[in-house]
């Protein structure tokens, strides 16, 4: 079994009483600026005692993983969904018992974009910022990674080749 399955990686609220594992490499990770990952981010960190969602220069820090490579160790019944509407397709995950946004769930996808701010140990780095034309224009491209003003090419074929290797196994 390649090394990179092997890897477990625990997510924790910041009080820890909700842990999440994930198994194996994320599919990628990204700073996503779009105005909704923006807007949820307000409205959560606006929650009481609850952590910094987004970073100063607006971008919500993610590493994706496929579903079935993520396990709820303890506290999934803390959980608690946050939409912005209700009949959005994407939902938030906040641990009500401090308030961490734990991850974003597009529910008609295969991954779960989780905070990396929420991994114990050293979370795997970013790749790219995504939707880089909502930033807000008092920030400034770090220029540590590409920035791309909406979902590149790279990233949907990150997304696709996940799906597929789903359907060939672990």
């Amino acid at each position: 079994m390649p090394s990179a399955l092997k890897q477990n990686r625990t997510v924790r609220c910041s009080c820890g009483s909700v842990e999440l594992e994930t198994t194996g490499a994320p599919i990628l990770g990204a700073a996503c600026y779009c105005a909704d990952c923006q807007e949820a981010g307000r409205q959560i960190e606006q929650l009481p005692n609850a952590p910094r969602v987004l970073d100063p220069d607006g971008g919500t820090d993610f590493l994706l993983y496929r579903k079935d490579r993520v396990k709820y160790i303890k506290g999934a019944e803390l959980l608690l969904d946050h939409k912005l509407k209700e009949a959005s397709a994407t939902r938030r995950v906040v641990a009500r018992c401090c308030n961490s946004a734990l991850f974003l769930d597009f529910q008609k996808g295969h991954w779960l974009s989780v905070c990396r701010t929420r991994f114990s140990g050293d979370a795997p780095p970013l790749q790219m910022r995504i939707q880089t034309k909502s930033r807000p224009q008092t920030a400034s491209d770090p220029g540590d990674v590409p920035s791309y003003a909406g979902y590149p090419p790279k990233f949907m074929l990150k997304l696709l080749a996940s799906r597929i290797a789903m359907l060939f196994g672990p």
